[in-house]
């Protein structure tokens, strides 16, 4: 996910991709907990994307 990308959504955009990452976070977590994980980066890059998302959603709050 680019910076780009999401400079470009507007807040109903960033908070249905916000709670789309947060399923696959919550997904993601119980696959490691069942020992299916196989690519445990994945935990991380979709951390990241999260805060990434939450930080967009407060600048868009924050010019209104």
């Amino acid at each position: 996910m680019k910076n780009k990308e999401l400079a470009a959504k507007d807040l109903t955009a960033l908070n249905a991709e916000l709670t789309e990452l947060l399923k696959t976070n919550f997904k993601l977590r119980m696959q490691k907990g069942t020992q299916q994980l196989t690519n445990t980066s994945q935990l991380g890059k979709t951390k990241r994307d999260i805060a990434r998302v939450k930080t967009f959603i407060a600048q868009k709050t924050a010019q209104k």
